[in-house]
């Protein structure tokens, strides 16, 4: 009879090594995935939550590490510094109807971090409820008071009582501690500064055309007192002229008559007097007939 002779196969010494490597590292990424999300980086600035279930386990606010349950718990970071968020402008109106528009910025941090995830959950709806209870604030103050009070009112008096109806509400409800409320500026609505643009427009074309009208009534007036000054002043001077005239005249008479006082004088003169009317009429080729009865043919007769 054959015997059969069964063997047992023996191990390869060289795959067992490779195997317990494949394995040991597997564990080892197993690890370092298991770590990494059980570790929490916590930063000065902020609040980090751990949810589990959407349910707030633990809240860090110390920088550093901290630990949760991998895979179970959600880490969530909240701002811990101060945040400046320039709020919507408000349309409001006065106590005596006037409407305005105010625009102002709120400063504001997270002192209570599980009341903040409560009620707002994130910074988003939390500047949603700011907005909202800042402008009840501002129209329930505004209204109040008439618009001059408003504006001589404007500064740290103002902030301050819209700040403090905010603050309590915030720190009450959503954990949140307001620093301070500051009203940048007050407008008109744009309708209402339309027609302001308008009416001011009309009213500064309804100041020129007063100006120009002034101006040349005015005008007209020192135009008038001028001419009135020239004809003044013309006639003044026409009479002063006569008056001169005259008397040049008579002065020139009286020295006439001084000069040729005597017969022999005066027959000089007109002698004198002939000789120039005979002398202006002798221009150019020029014939001269007199009467042999006047004074110079006589003269010339007896030369």
């Amino acid at each position: 009879m054959e015997h059969k002779t069964e063997h047992t196969p023996v191990p390869d010494p060289k795959g067992l090594p490779f195997t317990k490597l494949i394995v040991w590292g597997a564990i080892l990424i197993l690890a370092l995935i298991v770590l990494s999300n059980s570790i929490v980086y916590v930063y000065e600035d902020r609040y980090v939550c751990v949810k589990r279930f959407n349910r707030v386990v633990a809240i860090h606010d110390e920088p550093g590490l901290a630990f949760k349950v991998p895979f179970l718990d959600v880490a969530q970071e909240i701002p811990k510094n101060a945040i400046i968020y320039d709020l919507q402008p408000s349309d409001v109106l006065t106590k005596d109807t006037k409407a305005m528009t105010v625009s102002s910025y709120a400063i504001w941090r997270i002192v209570d971090p599980l009341k903040f995830l409560q009620n707002a959950e994130n910074t988003y709806n939390a500047e949603r409820r700011l907005d909202a209870l800042t402008y009840n604030a501002v129209k329930n103050l505004i209204s109040s008071m008439d618009q001059l009070d408003v504006i001589s009112t404007r500064g740290q008096e103002l902030d301050r009582n819209i700040a403090s109806n905010v603050r309590e509400q915030m720190l009450s409800n959503y954990g949140i501690y307001v620093v301070d409320i500051k009203i940048k500026q007050f407008d008109l609505p744009q309708d209402n500064k339309d027609a302001v643009y308008t009416r001011m427009i009309s009213d500064r074309a309804q100041l020129a055309a007063r100006y120009n009208a002034q101006g040349r009534s005015e005008a007209d007036i020192i135009k008038n007192t001028a001419d009135r000054e020239v004809v003044v002043l013309v006639s003044q001077a026409r009479s002063k002229s006569e008056q001169l005239r005259g008397e040049g005249e008579r002065e020139y008479m009286r020295i006439l008559a001084e000069a040729y006082n005597t017969p022999e004088r005066a027959e000089f003169y007109e002698f004198v007097r002939s000789m120039d009317a005979l002398k202006a009429s002798l221009r150019g080729e020029t014939t001269v007939i007199m009467p042999m009865d006047t004074p110079l043919m006589r003269w010339l007769a007896e030369k």
